[in-house]
């Protein structure tokens, strides 16, 4: 079939590279280059076996902090948009621990599906992206928050993953970066079989071998709308032209919500804005980390790539703006230096922005809509864990289409 993916990201490549590989012929369209949205700068790891939904019941706990607070790593900024308001009220909704258990079962089912499948292509295509397998240690600063975390281990522990509860000296022992944070850590879960690898790099490299395979890439091409007939999308209609196509899948991120409106689609997803840096590493032992870290605290990641230390965070309900805050970059900076002090020479921190397409539940749309056309499926909403998750609800996507 004549397959038309919108979106270039690493969730539309991925699409792309399971349709393709299942014998389609694929166009890709998008409005800039493969993983010029939130894909390139993201935190970089890939979390497949510890989930943490944003919709937590200790949210309600924070919520004055977060809609006041200028320091806060999680920040709601209220705007003139009752699209915002409806995804804050169904985000509080569902922070509870029922609605949490839930969406830790069905994301950890798909990350186990999307790192089977990201291994396999990752087998065939060797490419170059700086891919590591060195575990994560998720740091908690207070019992209180380490017992949380035990919870949330002990679930899913029970669904499957390896993991282990770890003390401070333990952390050192994994992670020798971390010396310096000792006396600041309560504890942490260490999981060994955690994975980061360059999201940039990896859509560079899928690029080159879908247009190796034939796939059509029409980039900086802007998509208009969707021409619908008798309950089909006839064609995307873009500053190209029409593609035609037998079915298409939409992956445009944080702009899938606005597109789907034109069609009488309500997605629930509104974007999550998330701020990076990414600096050299300096070379003496010992001072930058090579196991992934997340600090629960401070509500950032540390990821190895290669030469480089990529530092991902924040998360700012505010609106579809992508200019980037030097203030929240200067924090990422300052937390670097916190943590592994002397990792690096910060010569140049190389700073990013990116908006994050985030479900209320955390829980991608996948699939087709009851109230979409009958040939178009979403592939949307996933939140941070974009690049965990793609080669998962890629494989997904491609078994729908398949004769029942």
């Amino acid at each position: 079939m004549r397959m038309c993916v919108l979106g270039a990201g690493i969730v539309g490549l991925a699409s792309a590279y399971v349709l393709s590989g299942a014998g389609h012929e694929v166009t890709v369209i998008d409005r800039a280059h493969p993983g010029s949205g939130a894909s390139g700068g993201n935190g970089s790891q890939l979390s497949y076996a510890y989930v943490q939904p944003l919709a937590d019941p200790g949210i309600w706990a924070q919520l004055p902090k977060l809609l006041l607070s200028t320091t806060s790593p999680l920040k709601i900024r209220p705007q003139l948009d009752p699209h915002q308001w409806l995804w804050g009220l169904r985000f509080l909704a569902a922070c509870n621990a029922a609605t949490s258990r839930a969406t830790t079962i069905e994301l950890l089912q798909l990350a186990l599906e999307s790192r089977h499948a990201f291994d396999a292509m990752m087998a065939r295509e060797q490419l170059d992206c700086d891919f590591s397998s060195n575990g994560k240690l998720v740091l908690s600063s207070t019992p209180a928050s380490f017992a949380a975390a035990r919870q949330q281990m002990l679930l899913q522990r029970a669904l499957g993953s390896t993991q282990d509860a770890v003390s401070a000296d333990r952390c050192v022992e994994l992670e020798p970066a971390l010396q310096h944070q000792h006396q600041h850590i309560a504890g942490a879960i260490y999981t060994p079989g955690e994975c980061a690898a360059d999201c940039q790099k990896t859509c560079d490299g899928l690029l080159a071998v879908l247009r190796a395979r034939g796939v059509k890439f029409l980039l900086n091409t802007a998509i208009d709308h969707l021409v619908v007939r008798r309950g089909s999308v006839f064609a995307a209609s873009t500053s190209e032209g029409l593609i035609e196509a037998d079915h298409y899948v939409m992956a445009l991120g944080a702009a899938s919500a606005p597109m789907a409106r034109t069609l009488g689609v309500y997605l629930p997803i509104y974007p999550l804005k998330g701020y990076s840096i990414t600096v050299e590493v300096d070379g003496q032992p010992k001072a930058a980390p090579s196991v992934s870290v997340t600090d629960n605290a401070r509500k950032v990641v540390f990821a190895r790539i290669g030469s480089r230390l990529r530092v991902a965070g924040m998360a700012e309900l505010s609106g579809y703006g992508t200019g980037i805050d030097p203030a929240q970059i200067a924090s990422l900076k300052a937390s670097t230096q916190a943590v592994f002090p002397g990792c690096s020479a910060f010569a140049e921190l190389k700073p990013w922005a990116g908006l994050r397409p985030a479900t209320p539940t955390a829980r991608p749309i996948i699939g087709r809509h009851a109230k979409g056309p009958n040939n178009l499926l979403f592939n949307v909403g996933h939140g941070a864990l974009g690049f965990t998750l793609a080669f998962g609800s890629a494989e997904r996507i491609n078994r729908l289409l398949m004769p029942s």
